[in-house]
C-alpha cells in the first residue's frame, strides 16, 4: 500500500469543527478520526455521533474511531450504530477498537469489570462481525449469546467496516494479527513499530491469515514549528496538560516536531519500519489547528507522497 494520511481533530465549538472536517477533505486528507471515551478527564463527545454529524458535509472522506472502546458497551448495540453510520455514509467507516483501561472510573461507570477488558474485545470484534455479516445470526461466547437474529440495515461495506485494532501491548499485537484489518500505534519509536510488525504478521500467520491490504497505521503526535526546540515547547506543554504527565524527557524519542522538513524525515523512519498509514494528531492551541493541517498538506505531504 502507499502511504496513506488522516487526521484525530480536537474538540472545538459545532461550527468550527464542521466547518474544519470540510477543509480537511478539501486538503485531499483520506480520513478524519475522533477518540473515544464515555467519561475522560477532558470533554470529549461520543465517538460514532460525532462522525455521524459528519456525514452530511463531506462526500469522499472516510470516518474513523481511534479507537472506540468496544468493551464499555454491548457489542449488538455497537454492531447496530456502526452499520448506521456505515449505511448513512455510503460505506467510509474505519472501525477502529481497543482495550482502552487508563481509566478504570470509566469501566466502574458503565459496570464492566476492568480486568475483563481484553476478553471482552476479542469476543466483542467476533460479535460485531458476525451481526455485520449473517442474517440470521447466531453467538455463543463467554459474554454474549443470542440465536436466529438479525440486525438490519447492514453496513454498506460487505462483510462490514474495516476493523483497526489499537494499541501497544502483545496481547493487542497479537489481536491485530488474529482478528484486524488494520493496526495502529501512538507513542512508540520506529525500532518498536517494526518488533510490532513483525508481531502481527507471526500471529496471522499462526491464525493462517494473510495480511493483503492490511493497514498498518501510526498516530503521529505532531507539531510544526520555526525549528525544532520551538515546535517541541508548544509539543510538550500541551501533551503534559493533555496526560497529566510530563512529555519533556518523551518528545525526542515519541514526537513529530520540527519545520516540515524535520518532520518528514521523522516520518520517513516509521515508513522505513512497515507503517503504511499515518494519521496526524495535531498537538498545540486549538485555534492554531487548521493552521497545522494547512501546513502539514501544503509542506509534509508533498514530501512523503510519491
Amino acid at each position: 500500500m502507499t502511504l496513506q494520511f488522516g487526521t484525530s481533530l480536537s474538540l472545538k465549538p459545532p461550527d468550527e469543527q464542521f466547518d474544519l472536517v470540510r477543509r480537511v477533505e478539501a486538503l485531499g486528507f483520506e480520513s478524519v478520526w475522533t477518540g473515544d471515551h464515555v467519561s475522560f478527564h477532558g470533554p470529549i463527545h461520543e465517538s460514532l455521533t460525532l462522525l455521524a454529524t459528519y456525514v452530511p458535509i463531506t462526500s469522499r472522506i472516510r470516518l474513523g474511531t481511534a479507537v472506540y472502546l468496544l468493551a464499555l458497551r454491548a457489542p449488538a448495540i455497537a454492531a447496530k450504530a456502526t452499520a448506521t453510520l456505515d449505511a448513512l455514509s455510503g460505506g467510509r467507516l474505519i472501525f477502529g477498537v481497543g482495550v482502552g483501561g487508563e481509566n478504570p472510573k470509566e469501566f466502574e461507570l458503565c459496570g464492566v469489570p476492568h480486568r475483563e477488558r481484553g476478553a471482552r474485545v476479542s469476543e466483542g470484534i467476533d460479535v460485531v462481525r458476525t451481526l455485520w455479516r449473517d442474517t440470521p445470526a447466531s453467538f455463543t461466547g463467554r459474554f454474549t449469546q443470542f440465536e436466529n437474529v438479525s440486525i438490519d440495515p447492514k453496513p454498506v461495506q460487505r462483510p462490514g467496516p474495516p476493523i483497526w485494532i489499537g494499541g501497544r501491548s502483545d496481547a493487542a499485537l497479537a489481536r491485530a494479527g488474529r482478528q484486524g484489518d488494520g493496526w495502529m500505534s501512538y507513542v512508540v519509536q520506529p525500532e518498536r513499530y517494526a518488533q510490532s510488525v513483525d508481531k502481527i504478521r507471526a500471529a496471522a500467520q499462526a491464525a493462517g491469515r494473510g495480511l493483503d491490504g492490511f493497514a498498518f497505521g501510526h498516530l503521529a503526535f505532531i507539531t510544526l514549528g520555526r525549528d525544532w526546540e520551538a515546535a517541541k515547547a508548544v509539543w510538550v506543554t500541551h501533551l503534559s496538560k493533555r496526560y497529566a504527565q510530563d512529555f519533556e524527557p518523551l518528545a525526542r524519542k515519541y514526537g513529530i516536531i520540527g519545520t516540515p522538513e524535520q518532520c518528514a524525515e521523522q516520518l520517513r523512519h516509521f515508513e522505513t519500519a512497515g507503517c503504511n498509514y499515518v494519521i496526524f494528531n495535531v498537538i498545540g492551541p486549538p485555534e492554531d489547528e487548521r493552521d497545522q493541517l494547512e501546513r502539514i498538506a501544503a509542506d509534509v505531504l508533498p514530501r512523503l507522497q510519491r
